[in-house]
Parts: structure tokens; C-alpha cells; sequence
């Protein structure tokens, strides 16, 4: 995924200004795709002067509303359909695991426990996050809900089998 397609998807919800389109990705994609302002600001931009967004509205202090055109429509349709997802193979967590034969089997657990405690607080997080939403029949809060129950199951499994591998060492 790319930053560029995130917004075209946000914005094929509904025309946005690009500080509306920070807040709302805040709320829903930054858990699965992390950008700064200035990287959004940027990609608007690069959006706009390759045709696939247009400015539709222009307000105080240089707020821009961005409307998703045509060929933006299409690029998002091309990148949904045509294009395989990336399958992200390096795990920074796994990798340790591996080499935690190292440490002390104390140090080892005390690892795993991290890991534990950290899926814990994403978890709970990601629990808060889907009860302060105000979920609606839209496509964008349908598929958000999905993709957001994706993170709950994950940081519930990888919670459990880090309890479990903890328990493997001796």
C-alpha cells in the first residue's frame, strides 16, 4: 500500500481538505499505515499535478477541499484489482525469537513478556479507538470496522503465543 492510495480511498469517500484527511486517518488508517503531515501535504500535491485529485473549493488561510476525479478513481480501482498486495516477510519480532538462545532463558522470557505487554496495549487501544467511532452503513466505516477487527485478532493471537512461547523456555 501507499500513502497515495490511502488517499484516494479516503477521498472516495468524500471531497476533504487535507487537514480533514489528516483527522480521519488518524482514526482509521494510521494503525496500518503510519504518515506525518508533511508526507500527506506532499502527496496531495503530487495527487493534484497528476491529475487525480482537483482542488474543488478553496478557503481562509489557504485550505484547499480535494474532490477524487476520474483518473484517480481509476488508479484506486487498478491498484485494488490488478495489483498484489506486498507480502511483508521481514519480521523484526520473529528475527529476535530466533536468537534469543543467546540470552538468558530470565532475559529470553522477560522478552516475550514485553511482547505480550506491548500486543496488550494495542490491543486496548485499538478496543477504545473502535468505541469512540461512531460506525455508520457506509463503505469506509464497513471496511474500516473489518480491517480494525483484523488488529484486535492479531494482537489477541500474538498476545497468546508469546505467553505460549514463553513457556517453552527452559
Amino acid at each position: 500500500m501507499s500513502l497515495r492510495h490511502a488517499l484516494l480511498g479516503l477521498l472516495s469517500e468524500r471531497p476533504a481538505s487535507g487537514y480533514d484527511l489528516l483527522k480521519r486517518f488518524e482514526t482509521s488508517l494510521a494503525n496500518v499505515w503510519p504518515a506525518t503531515q508533511s508526507q500527506m501535504y506532499t502527496e496531495l500535491s503530487k495527487l493534484a499535478d497528476a491529475g487525480m485529485i482537483s482542488v474543488s473549493a478553496e478557503g481562509p488561510r489557504g485550505r484547499k477541499e480535494y474532490t477524487l476525479t476520474d483518473e484517480g478513481l481509476a488508479e484506486l480501482r487498478h491498484w485494488l484489482t490488478e495489483t498484489k498486495p506486498q507480502r511483508n516477510t521481514r519480521s523484526d519480532v520473529l528475527l529476535r525469537v530466533f536468537f534469543l538462545g543467546v540470552l538468558t532463558p530470565e532475559q529470553a522470557r522477560g522478552y516475550l513478556a514485553e511482547l505480550m505487554e506491548l500486543s496488550e496495549q494495542e490491543y486496548e487501544s485499538l478496543r477504545r479507538l473502535d468505541e469512540s467511532i461512531d460506525w455508520g452503513e457506509d463503505p469506509l466505516s464497513v471496511h474500516g470496522k473489518i480491517a480494525l477487527e483484523y488488529g484486535l485478532r492479531f494482537n489477541a493471537m500474538r498476545r497468546e503465543w508469546a505467553e505460549w512461547a514463553a513457556d517453552q523456555i527452559r
